[in-house]
């Protein structure tokens, strides 16, 4: 069995059409067929089942085609890394945020990335939760740093942190003491969250912080930025509630935070990426970033 057979059968078992796979891998059609079938007879199975219509794979193909995926995929890792030590990798490393993640963290290890990868760069996209997780899979992006929750069965979630929630207002707002005092301040006030369909878990937690407080929002205006509504409360168009590590985000900003401390909500903070995509640069991230909150190794 040679490294050609395989790459015969995983290209027929994914045209599921031998001429258009023959043509794909630029030969012709008979030596192509001879060579599944010295691959079956070799392993004693059939792969494929053929009638004059449709090419299908057997149930031992279906598992054989699974395992050379992964052969190839890891052979595929072994050549960059091969690069890599020759210092030739150009891939980009894609990292994908949303606004309201403390980033923080983030600039020391891009400067320190071209020490240990030169040929390296680095892709930044802001982007919420729901197109993070689509982009992972789809591989258009290698790191995620997202808010729960995370439904993918073909990611790694490393959790980062607990982040709770604290109303923001103008840094002239009147002083509040107290739960109940503070809903029914807030009751009157405007309020600017981010949009529904932007991060609806995120949109969900906000009311339901406010229900606690004895109100329904009213929300008079909206954004896809954290900075956007930070700078909108500043100006005095109204109020929200927050993640509460943005504080550290913005200092700079005239604004008055007070924490939900006796409201049971929070949200998570994590990182995702696809481990069959992974590749060298993308794990030094991953190393680097979750050392960053003194958390365990997680490529090793």
């Amino acid at each position: 069995m040679e490294l050609r057979h395989l790459l015969y059968f995983k290209t027929v078992a994914e045209e599921l059409h031998f001429r258009k796979a023959a043509n794909k891998l630029f030969i012709s059609q008979p030596p192509l067929s001879r060579q599944i079938k010295e691959l079956e007879e070799e392993l004693g199975v059939i792969l494929f089942t053929r009638s004059n219509k449709q090419v299908s794979l057997t149930r031992a193909g279906q598992f054989f085609k699974k395992e050379i995926d992964a052969l190839f995929s890891h052979l595929e890792e072994s050549k960059n890394l091969v690069k890599q030590m020759q210092g030739a990798i150009h891939t980009p490393l894609r990292i994908g945020y949303i606004s309201s993640t403390y980033q923080q963290h983030l600039v020391p290890i891009l400067k320190e990335l071209p020490t240990f990868f030169p040929f390296a760069k680095t892709r930044l996209y802001e982007v919420p939760t729901v197109k993070q997780i689509r982009a992972l899979e789809e591989g258009k992006l290698d790191v995620g740093i997202m808010r729960t929750p995370v439904n993918s069965e073909n990611l790694k979630i490393i959790h980062l942190f607990q982040d709770p929630f604290a109303v923001v207002m103008p840094a002239n707002a009147q002083t509040l003491t107290g739960t109940d005092t503070l809903g029914k301040f807030l009751k009157n006030q405007p309020f600017i969250f981010f949009n529904q369909d932007y991060a609806p878990d995120y949109y969900r937690k906000l009311v339901e912080i406010c229900h606690r407080l004895g109100f329904t929002p009213e929300v008079a205006h909206e954004a896809n930025n954290i900075h956007s509504i930070l700078r909108l409360v500043e100006s005095g168009m109204g109020v929200s509630i927050v993640p509460a590590s943005v504080q550290e985000q913005y200092p700079f900003l005239k604004l008055a935070y007070y924490d939900l401390k006796e409201i049971p909500i929070s949200t998570e903070v994590v990182l995702a990426y696809k481990p069959a995509a992974s590749n060298a640069v993308t794990d030094w991230f991953i190393q680097q970033f979750t050392a960053k909150f003194n958390l365990p190794n997680p490529v090793e």
